[in-house]
């Protein structure tokens, strides 16, 4: 059994993880190898991932690193297929991306830092969350 909850990560929480390691955002990537929550991701997810992160001045890391990261979450998480197309739902196509990934995984919380981006969210059993949230309820404070 499985008590780590399922949880989807908005591109924004990687973003800002590798911005600054002071952060919340950071504190979260950094339990994924720990397996404190089970990190769900779709093929179209890690790719806009991969896509952001590898934009020119984007985060102050190296382009190997950025593909480090990536492959390191490639191992950690559960690649979820998309089964249904929950479209729209939100003003954001890349949002949609997001959105999809977390109902097809039945994920327990969606991460993000645009909480205002999401507040159309209706699916029972997700919350939309912030990293600091997320933090807390898995007791990491």
């Amino acid at each position: 059994m499985n008590l780590c909850p399922k949880v989807v990560v908005d591109t924004n929480v990687l973003v800002a993880a590798l911005r600054s390691r002071r952060g919340a955002s950071f504190s979260l990537l950094s339990l994924l190898r720990a397996r404190r929550y089970e990190l769900c991701v779709t093929v179209p997810l890690v790719m806009e991932y991969a896509d952001v992160l590898g934009r020119p001045g984007m985060v102050p890391v190296s382009q190997t690193q950025v593909d480090a990261i990536i492959d390191m979450i490639c191992r950690e998480a559960h690649q979820q297929t998309v089964h249904y197309l929950w479209r729209p739902q939100l003003r954001d196509p890349k949002d949609e991306m997001v959105l999809e990934a977390a109902v097809n995984a039945s994920a327990a919380y969606l991460v993000t830092h645009n909480l205002a981006d999401f507040s159309a969210v209706r699916f029972r059993g997700l919350e939309v969350v912030t990293p600091a949230r997320l933090l807390a309820l898995l007791g990491e404070e």
